[in-house]
């Protein structure tokens, strides 16, 4: 009895896997990639301020995941780049850190763009955003 449960068990496994194979292939592709945390200063010598921000993007292909591992480096650079050139009025309110990730995730697609010819990252997120 235990040979013919055991063997019941297995071809129902064999039956079930392709659809379960089936049923991923219909679901959209959504990843997301954590950048490791930036932290730079902005504004002047007389008014320096520290901003620290941990940025995740989200990609809805494995060739976009591709694409953005290859780049990180230049991304992570174009970013440090924008963070040190903000101002305390374009991070000091919520309205104005969600600018600032609009235009960060412009930059990671225009630089994918001309890199790879698809802009492949759908969104960037903050997932935390310190200024002091």
């Amino acid at each position: 009895m235990f040979r013919t449960l055991k063997s019941l068990l297995l071809m129902m496994l064999f039956l079930a896997a392709p659809q379960l194979h089936a049923a991923e292939e219909g679901a959209p592709y959504i990843s997301y990639i954590e950048l490791k945390p930036f932290v730079t200063n902005f504004g002047s010598a007389d008014d320096l301020h520290f901003l620290k921000a941990e940025v995740t993007l989200q990609v809805e292909s494995e060739a976009a995941h591709h694409a953005v591992n290859a780049h990180k480096a230049q991304i992570r650079n174009d970013l440090v780049f924008l963070f040190s050139a903000q101002t305390e009025e374009s991070v000091d309110s919520i309205a104005s850190q969600q600018v600032l990730s609009g235009e960060a995730l412009k930059l990671v697609q225009d630089m994918l763009r001309e890199e790879e010819g698809e802009p492949f990252v759908a969104d960037l997120f903050f997932t935390s955003f310190v200024v002091q």
